[in-house]
């Protein structure tokens, strides 16, 4: 039985190449940074890492990606560790594949290839499975050509796992087809969203979605923040685990500030550096929801050495889908595992917390707070006593304390322009 466990088990070398030659090396992230990354991406995908290369070259090779002496002595290498899957920290050609399979002997995969094969673990809702798998799709047809048997392996090995498990030896009229129906599965998905967003917009509550790098704490934050409101139960948490993309749909939940103000508040997929594009352009309509938001919350592990340029990754993303210009709070996560004072200061408003173990969240609800407030008005109202609905709508909304008089009912509160209008008649002053 432990033999057979044994077979089964991914056991992996992570290759990657450092392009010595300056213009030629487009990575903004150094090659030993990126190689732990992968390493991380690797155990998220359950696989076994038993080693590592580096190769420095002037440039890439166009056939062997790092060319073919290094190819055998990964050879060497791989059959001393006895693994059976080889991990490139780039992307590679069909072509690159295919030849260093037949040099090295082993599967060949490559980073893109292993992110898509954590996302179609990870993907759970049906929008979800279909981006990943269009994703999928849209990076294996440039590669039907000349792989072979990168193309044809079957079964749930690691970069193996294709879209709903189906064969990988279709031709491509057959794979442009399933990419139409997928595209086309999409928009209807899109269209409901749509519905949806149109409702929510229409409640006025204001919307802070939270953005960040993969497991920078985005999702303990999220459950943190909506446990004060009063439908909250433990089923409305979304999963938490420290890996690389623990999750991938986005939440939305309702929470409360401490003027008892209500709001929604959303998650969405963690960014890493180098993200497959594929990725990027398949989550582009689920990623449309940052850009309905009010407010972002900028989710940085602080604990992180290297979270400046996990920042930088997360606003190219950002930008990438229209999102750059919102406003935003820099939320520097797990201040309780940091000993020492971080040098990075953005230009945006920022805080230090602690989403697990509540360290300065009370502060982080105020700065919320506090730009969800700036475009309300404050006025002060007289409902008549004949009008007790208007002062229960009021109530789920806003918090507030009633002062009684001869004509009504008076009330100080600060409103949304869309409430402004609505309750006008009832306006007696502007509080500047």
């Amino acid at each position: 039985m432990e033999d057979n466990m044994n077979k089964l088990e991914e056991r992996m070398i992570l290759v990657g190449l450092n392009v010595t030659d300056y213009k030629k090396n487009t990575s903004s992230t150094k090659i030993e940074e990126s190689m732990i990354e992968l390493e991380e991406l690797a155990k998220a995908a359950g696989g076994n890492v038993l080693g590592s290369i580096i190769q420095n070259r002037d440039n890439y090779d166009v056939a062997y990606y790092l060319g073919k002496g290094k190819a055998e002595e990964i050879k060497e290498y791989a059959n001393n560790m006895q693994a059976n899957l080889i991990v490139f920290n780039e992307e590679l050609s069909g072509a690159q594949i295919r030849n260093l399979e037949e040099i090295i002997g082993l599967d060949v995969i490559d980073r893109t290839a292993l992110i898509l094969d954590i996302f179609a673990k990870r993907a759970l809702s049906r929008e979800g499975k279909l981006q990943v798998e269009l994703a999928q799709y849209k990076y294996r047809l440039p590669r039907l050509i000349g792989v072979g048997k990168e193309m044809s392996r079957l079964g749930g090995g690691i970069g193996t796992k294709g879209p709903g498990e189906k064969k990988l030896e279709t031709d491509k009229r057959h794979i442009r087809e399933r990419i139409y129906d997928i595209q086309r599965e999409l928009k209807e998905i899109k269209k409901n969203r749509e519905i949806q967003r149109s409702k929510r917009l229409k409640s006025n509550l204001p919307i802070v979605a939270l953005v960040g790098y993969t497991n920078s704490g985005k999702s303990t934050l999220l459950n943190k923040l909506i446990q004060s409101h009063r439908e909250y139960s433990s089923d409305k948490d979304v999963f938490v685990k420290d890996m690389l993309f623990a999750t991938l749909d986005v939440s939305l939940r309702k929470a409360i500030l401490p003027s008892n103000k209500e709001y929604l508040i959303t998650d969405t997929v963690g960014f890493v550096s180098d993200l497959p594009h594929y990725l990027v352009e398949a989550f582009k309509a689920t990623l449309e929801e940052v850009s309905y938001a009010d407010l972002l919350l900028h989710v940085v592990d602080s604990s992180n050495e290297h979270f400046n340029l996990q920042i930088d990754t997360t606003l190219g993303v950002l930008k990438e889908i229209g999102a750059a210009d919102k406003p935003m709070i820099y939320v520097f996560n797990k201040a309780d595992k940091v000993n020492y004072e971080l040098d990075y200061k953005p230009k945006d408003e920022y805080v230090f917390i602690s989403a697990k173990t509540g360290y300065n969240n009370e502060q982080l609800l105020q700065k919320i707070e506090s730009h969800i407030n700036s475009n309300l008005k404050k006025v002060k109202l007289l409902i008549p006593f004949s009008n007790g609905e208007v002062i229960n709508s009021l109530h789920k909304k806003y918090n507030f304390e009633e002062n009684y008089s001869e004509e009504g009912i008076l009330v100080q509160i600060n409103i949304t322009d869309e409430d402004y209008g609505r309750y006008n008649k009832y306006i007696v002053e502007e509080v500047l």
